[in-house]
């Protein structure tokens, strides 16, 4: 067999150069071919003649072509192969008379890849005008791959000679969007480990073949196993990728690739690596993003059967990590960034994602710099590579030089002194310099956010969101784990607030174990309060554990996505259902309850005097009333910065809530993302809100904004603001911000 005869040839104790011109005249005979030859790529992008059998010898390391020059340099630069039975009529031929070639008419070049980087070309040539055979198209493209590993092996030549272009020892800079802020420098890990392949050239290829065939037959029974189960780990996005693996799973193209490789003589390893190089290839070549997606996912789904073969496990969350762990992967939930250690991890880089989804939240718990849509990430990183991670303003750093290492040690070294300058100031109110005190409390779902109470001076949790303990669980969790949680949350809180928001879900919140909706709006469908009234055994079951866990102590319950206040007093009369309850079994109640609402949905403005009548208090979820207020999906990128939340339609709106709350006495809390920005906090503050919520991590700019504002300017030069018709007055703000010297 040619494979074991290119292992042999290896095996001989001959110089490099002896050992090439051996295998070109190997596979000269065996392909029936008057010419093989072998190009190698060099620094400054050339290829360079390194061997031959048929042509000029003395051409060897004289010949030499540019990136994309001449048939060679087309399939070096396409990463694809190209079979010509008349070569001198192609337009990329390019005429080299040293090396002898005149005669040749046919030629098939492939090229010589090895983890997505282009190392060289095979070129076949002959006198007559031939178009080779599939078979010998996929063994040559067969003898690149190992030929490739020798390369890197440095059997053949030092490899830190080899100069590729895509070469994944250079460093690559990119930008994304940053999700969670934070700045982190490390090693990079891959949440979704490659394996690697130590052995190329099967001994026992009917081995293999079965190797292959279980490993496949494995992987389907697991992806329909995950698919089928509806206590299953997926929902959402996930799903829809896991039924796209299965889809490959089960094309027989794909299939026979697989087989057709392992049955040339390569393992089965070798043989799904060998396949994977071609998806690699189409891949970079392709435009049509979909077809792009969807290429990534057989790529996504190969590695998951070389894991299936290897024994490996699915995620890097079950192996070692180094210290100073930064994870890429292309999404991810937040059950599985739960499964990582806390110590090690110190950021994380998606493919995908939004800033608002469930992973995006988790990170901002804890602390992580996250920055996601950063596309192709996958395709440059790997293991170990050192990275920086700048959540501030969405930069990745891969592979560094020295002096950008040694910059952002600098600049980590900088936000560690504003870190410090916020604990000195942890324990200083928060009251503006004409003496109006701002509320700052902390938004959190986890156990892990508690801490972030005495770390920030937090005045409370203004947002405790409740779903999220629903969302990472397997399966629903019991009455007693939840009452167990909530009365930890109360104990960590002592004698500060505590505001429970009951379950949001629906939308792009879809239960692990439950089975999404597949709504065309999710994002204006059955979802939080409209989900829970139409199930008001889940809503009782989750009142029933928060009035147990608050008993004797003070309580605040929230409702989220009301539209009108017939749905408040429907979810306040199951509150009063479980009061009753309470009473008939004597049990106690909490020292006091407040109930109140999220407004977020721009219909319940227009019944502010009827609400402020029935509520203790409103706390305006600035995300979904931004979306809902310009019809503009939040997680759509095409619209990301098309409205802006300092708009005079945002600040008019929030001023219309806060005059009629303030007239009814009805205390209003600001909870989405634009409490936690310096600017955006400044403008609430000038538009009369006195409570806001916010990530721990956003407290101390916040906080510090405060202590350097004047709020009754701020409100005069905001009336004027608010009137005019343009798309958003966040310069006009950076402007009297920068002109009165305020922290943002």
């Amino acid at each position: 067999m040619l494979l074991r005869r290119l292992r042999e040839i290896m095996a001989e104790r001959v110089s490099a150069q002896s050992r090439l011109d051996r295998i070109v005249s190997l596979i000269a005979a065996n392909m029936v071919a008057e010419v093989c030859s072998v190009y190698l790529v060099r620094p400054g992008k050339q290829l360079e003649l390194f061997a031959t059998e048929g042509l000029n010898k003395a051409a060897v390391h004289k010949t030499r072509m540019k990136w994309g020059e001449g048939i060679v340099g087309d399939v070096a630069a396409n990463a694809r192969p190209l079979n010509l039975p008349d070569a001198p009529s192609h337009p990329s031929f390019s005429y080299r008379p040293e090396t002898g070639e005149d005669p040749f008419q046919s030629m098939l070049g492939v090229p010589v890849i090895r983890g997505g980087q282009t190392l060289g070309v095979i070129a076949v040539q002959n006198r007559t005008h031939r178009l080779y055979g599939e078979e010998e198209v996929e063994a040559l493209q067969t003898i690149a791959m190992v030929l490739a590993e020798m390369v890197l092996s440095g059997q053949l030549i030092d490899p830190a000679e080899l100069d590729g272009g895509d070469r994944k020892d250079k460093p690559w800079r990119a930008s994304g969007i940053n999700f969670s802020e934070g700045m982190a420098m490390g090693r990079a890990v891959l949440h979704e480990p490659r394996v690697k392949i130590e052995k190329l050239i099967a001994d026992d290829p009917v081995a293999e073949r079965a190797r292959l065939d279980k490993a496949i037959e494995d992987l389907r029974e697991q992806i329909d196993a995950m698919l089928a189960q509806e206590d299953s780990v997926i929902a959402g996005e996930t799903r829809d990728v896991l039924e796209a693996y299965r889809m490959f799973a089960n094309d027989r193209g794909w299939l026979n690739r697989l087989r057709e490789a392992v049955n040339s003589g390569l393992t089965a390893e070798a043989a799904v690596e060998r396949v994977q190089e071609d998806t690699r290839a189409r891949m970079h070549r392709q435009t049509d993003s979909l077809i792009k997606e969807r290429l990534h996912d057989l790529e996504d789904l190969a590695n998951r059967l070389l894991r299936h073969l290897a024994g490996r496990a699915d995620t890097a969350a079950e192996e070692q990590l180094p210290l100073d762990a930064i994870v890429f992967a292309r999404h991810m939930g937040p059950a599985e960034l739960l499964d990582y250690d806390r110590t090690r991890l110190k950021g994380l880089i998606l493919e995908e994602g939004s800033p608002t989804s469930h992973v995006a939240i988790v990170a901002r718990a804890l602390d992580i710099p996250l920055i996601g849509r950063i596309e192709g990430v996958l395709d440059q990183v790997e293991p170990l590579d050192w990275v920086i991670v700048d959540g501030e303003t969405g930069d990745l750093h891969l592979r560094p030089t020295s002096d950008v290492r040694e910059a952002y040690r600098h600049k980590l070294a900088l936000r560690a002194q504003r870190q410090a300058a916020y604990a000195a100031i942890r324990d200083v109110p928060a009251m503006t310099r004409d003496g109006v005190k701002v509320r700052l409390q902390m938004n959190a779902g986890l156990l892990a956010d508690l801490p972030h109470l005495s770390e920030t001076g937090a005045e409370g949790i203004g947002l405790f969101r409740t779903e999220l303990q629903f969302m990472i669980a397997p399966s629903m969790p019991r009455l007693q784990h939840l009452v167990d949680l909530y009365t930890q949350v109360l104990d960590a809180a002592g004698d500060l607030p505590v505001v429970f928001r009951t379950l949001d879900l629906g939308g792009d919140k879809v239960l692990p174990y439950a089975r999404p909706l597949g709504e065309e709006n999710p994002a204006m469908g059955w979802r939080a309060i409209r989900m829970t009234l139409d199930r008001p055994a889940l809503l009782r079951y989750q009142i029933r554990a928060l009035l147990a866990a608050g008993a004797g102590r003070d309580l605040s319950i929230m409702f989220p996505m009301v539209a009108e206040v017939a749905e408040y007093m429907t979810a306040r009369g199951l509150v009063e259902k479980e009061l009753e309850r309470l009473d008939k079994r004597r049990e106690p109640r909490p020292r006091s309850l407040r109930l109140g609402t999220m407004l977020e949905v721009p219909a319940l403005v227009f019944q502010l005097e009827a609400l402020t009548k029935a509520v203790d208090f409103i706390s305006i979820g600035s995300n979904d009333l931004m979306q809902f207020l310009f019809a503009s999906d939040r997680g759509n990128p095409r619209l990301g910065n098309r409205y802006d939340t300092l708009s005079p339609p945002m600040l008019n709106l929030i001023k219309q809530v806060v005059d009629v709350s303030a007239a009814r006495g009805v205390p209003v809390t600001v909870c989405g993302e634009m409490a936690g920005r310096p600017l955006e906090a400044m403008a609430l503050i000038g538009l009369g809100i006195r409570s806001l919520s916010m990530p721990p991590a956003s407290i101390g700019p916040v906080k510090q904004m405060i202590l350097s504002m004047n709020s009754s300017a701020l409100a005069a030069a905001l009336t004027e603001m608010r009137q005019n018709t343009g798309h958003s007055v966040r310069s006009a703000l950076k402007t009297l911000a920068q002109l009165h010297n305020l922290s943002i």
